[in-house]
């Protein structure tokens, strides 16, 4: 006779009770999980590896918008808020079509207008509109190019039309299955095509007025690197060297102007506008000294972010700073999850790709978790000042951390150990001492004042010594196997419990936080690694031999970033060398315990062994430079890129996106 297990009717009633309490709970929350799901339904949109019918699409869309407002269930507004996100992804993208070219095009030649010129640590950018099919990009009326200049060309001045001699490449995409595509990033940010120039002439000078000339005008005069990207945001402009040492030091981010850069500025603006307003005796009588100055402070800031380049880190911290201004101004609480949610969804609906790119997930992870620890957890602090001080910065540092390191790791493949460190050490410095002595510097440049930019420089030198003790410690970056979107999701899952459910006795939002990191780290761990690895072209092929990945040549021009792509996801340092793998006269065998596998790059060895290789049953797999037509053999013949698991399992990577394929 079996018995049947079950509880007691007043552990049942005192569960239901506990479970029905906690939900009620939650309704104060419920607001917050709203961006997540929009962006995680944008997620699965950016992942698929085929593109959805885009009738069936706005249908949904039109029915997900109708369900936020008709129905209050919260299973199906949940629903909506996921479809919504998915639709909105894919009504964007047809919306903005950004144009395309085809193919790689030579020494073309091109007419058009210097939109702005970004400058990096060894060479300048040059943004030029000119018209799409001029580069045969489709039918668009105008197409964005980005084109490298030599140090030794004399750049054109921006907003000049230009008649220049180009190369232009088609923006590529992932180089394994999950990886960066850069050709999705390009199509989001209104690329059509980056490539070279050789020569220009200009045409018609330009004598009109913008912020990117502006921009261009401070570079010049101020002709600093500190000045090009703390102030003016260009990106690359810090040496490849020092860039290393930032990295390792877990400050990095200090060379993009986001929150950092932002609360500095604000900081500074409001309290020299309420020193002015105080001093006006007629308006400190009739207002707060404190309302117009915040006003005026927004005006100041707001052309910051316009000076800076309006990238995405810093369009988060502009209206995070333009909801705590608004809540000072207004009374009411300044720092909340609900304003950091308000902006979320106002970057989501300006550009729901921006959810895709490292910038706005490091930003957004780093103020989710410092909102957290302040707002919801509260520290017990020092009574000591000193102290104090130490301690808020050491939490402060180790929670946006903590907070980051998923996204870091997964774009990065790396982790620097010792950020704490540089972070109580260096950090400091540039808040206190580099940064205001730069953003004098560059205005006053312009006036022949270059003493405190040279300060600024003076003191770099000492803090980048600094650095590099701290960069020179063991273990100083972790190297860390692919973070998959899978064990990425999870971890997000379970940082948004911690934050967002709201316990009652039992500290759910901490075990579910548990559960889902744990979950994620066990994707990570069993998660396995390609042992071959192939090009779109199949001009570059990896082996995984012993661990190492060999390669069948030490470079190719169309693959530069490849390299390192595939030696992060074999979990390999980059910059260290690889065995090149020998071909036996033009014929590369790979023999697995659970495949065969050929590959030839050459047209004369292909014509050759070609009708042996797909006869022999002991070859699974072929892979040809060249294209090959045998449909007796198509079951063993891979095309396009790919990559091949220890199991014999192939994964190709996505190329029919409209990011890939110009329509």
């Amino acid at each position: 006779m079996i018995r049947k297990f079950s509880l007691p009717d007043n552990k049942i009633n005192s569960y239901n009770f506990y479970m029905q309490e906690l939900l009620e709970n939650q309704s104060v929350n419920m607001f917050l999980w709203i961006p997540f799901l929009m962006a995680f339904g944008a997620g699965l949109y950016f992942n698929l590896p085929i593109e959805p019918n885009l009738s069936f699409v706005i249908i949904c869309l039109i029915f997900s918008i109708a369900f936020l407002f008709i129905t209050k269930r919260i299973l199906f507004r949940i629903i909506a808020l996921f479809v919504f996100g998915f639709c909105y992804a894919s009504v964007f993208t047809y919306v903005i079509n950004t144009p395309q070219i085809p193919r790689n095009l030579h020494d073309i030649e091109i007419t058009g207008t210097v939109e702005k010129i970004d400058y990096t640590d060894d060479k300048s950018r040059i943004y030029i509109k000119t018209k799409a099919s001029e580069i045969n990009a489709g039918n668009s009326k105008t197409a964005v190019i980005r084109v490298s200049a030599k140090p030794e060309l004399t750049l054109p001045n921006i907003r000049d039309t230009i008649r220049a001699k180009v190369g232009l490449f088609k923006p590529s995409g992932s180089d394994a299955p999950g990886t960066f595509d850069y050709s999705r990033w390009a199509y989001f940010n209104n690329l059509s095509a980056t490539g070279y120039i050789n020569s220009y002439e200009t045409i018609k000078k330009s004598s009109e007025s913008n912020i990117s000339k502006l921009r261009d005008h401070l570079h010049k005069t101020s002709n600093s690197f500190l000045a090009d990207t703390l102030v003016l945001g260009y990106k690359s402009a810090v040496p490849e060297t020092d860039n290393e040492i930032w990295t390792a030091t877990g400050i990095g981010h200090v060379w993009s102007i986001s929150g950092f850069h932002i609360t500095l500025v604000s900081g500074w603006l409001f309290a020299i506008f309420y020193f002015i307003f105080r001093a006006i005796a007629p308006v400190a009588k009739r207002i707060s000294a404190r309302i117009p100055a915040l006003i005026f402070a927004w005006f100041g800031l707001l052309f910051y972010l316009f000076l800076s380049g309006v990238d995405v880190a810093t369009v988060r911290a502009f209206l995070m700073t333009t909801l705590i201004f608004a809540a000072f101004i207004f009374g009411r609480n300044a720092i909340s999850m609900r304003n950091v949610c308000v902006a979320f969804c106002a970057i989501f609906l300006m550009n729901p790709h921006y959810v895709m790119q490292p910038g706005f997930q490091l930003s957004f992870a780093a103020i989710f978790g410092l909102v957290w620890l302040w707002n919801d957890v509260k520290p017990r602090l020092p009574n000591n000042k000193i102290l104090k001080i130490l301690y808020t910065a050491t939490l402060t540092s180790i929670v946006a951390t903590i907070f980051t390191a998923p996204f870091v790791i997964a774009h990065f493949y790396s982790l620097p150990i010792y950020g704490l460190l540089g972070n109580l050490i260096l950090l400091p410095i540039f808040s206190v001492a580099i940064m205001p002595l730069v953003i004098l510097g560059t205005l006053t440049s312009g006036l022949g004042w270059t003493w405190p930019l040279a300060t600024a420089e003076i003191i770099y030198k000492f803090t980048l010594g600094l650095g590099i003790k701290i960069a020179e410690l063991p273990y100083a970056t972790l190297t860390l196997p692919y973070v998959s979107n899978y064990a990425l999701m999870f971890f997000i899952i379970g940082f948004m419990c911690l934050m967002f459910i709201r316990p009652i006795k039992i500290k759910i939002n901490y075990i579910l936080f548990s559960v889902m990191i744990f979950i994620g780290i066990s994707i990570i761990v069993f998660t396995p690694k390609p042992i071959f690895y192939a090009t779109k072209d199949h001009e570059l092929v990896a082996f995984a031999n012993n661990g190492k990945l060999e390669f069948n040549k030490s470079r190719a021009s169309n693959h530069y970033f490849t390299f390192d792509t595939w030696k992060q996801l074999n979990g390999e340092r980059t910059g260290t060398s690889n065995k090149r793998r020998k071909h036996d006269k033009g014929l590369y065998l790979y023999e697995t315990g659970k495949f065969n596998l050929a590959y030839i790059q050459k047209f004369i060895p292909l014509q050759k062994h070609i009708v042996d290789l797909c006869n022999d049953d002991n070859i699974d797999y072929i892979v040809s430079y060249f294209y090959i037509d045998a449909p007796k053999c198509n079951h063993k013949i891979l095309r396009d890129g790919f990559v091949i698991y220890k199991s014999g399992k192939v994964s190709y990577t996505t190329t029919n996106r409209p990011w890939h394929n110009p329509r």
